[in-house]
């Protein structure tokens, strides 16, 4: 199992979602984020925005499917500027559900 963790845009993320729900992804963790990239915030004319809101997407699923789901997450936040986002992938050694106590996903 791998975790992915995408900072998207906030405007293409409930796109990102849909694709990712049409493809058979449903589950996954939303949350409203603050950051900035490599170009340390941006410059619209005379403000300068230090950190940018984001919004980050968190999603487990069984390493055979990451290639589709970043595929997926790629052609979708796509707009070809500065501040598309990033996607985060680590592994995942257990996944255990709450109400019924059984292990994986």
């Amino acid at each position: 199992m791998k975790m992915i963790r995408a900072i998207l845009r906030p405007d293409k993320v409930e796109e990102v979602v849909d694709t990712l729900s049409d493809a058979g992804h449903v589950a996954l963790t939303k949350m409203d984020v603050i950051g900035r990239g490599k170009q340390k915030g941006i410059r619209l004319d005379n403000i300068y925005y230090d950190e940018l809101p984001k919004v980050m997407l968190l999603l487990v699923t069984p390493t055979e499917k990451i290639d589709e789901v970043v595929e997926i997450i790629n052609e979708t936040a796509f707009t070809g500027n500065f501040g598309d986002g990033k996607i985060f992938i680590s592994p995942v050694e257990e996944a255990y559900t709450v109400r019924t106590r059984s292990k994986g996903l």
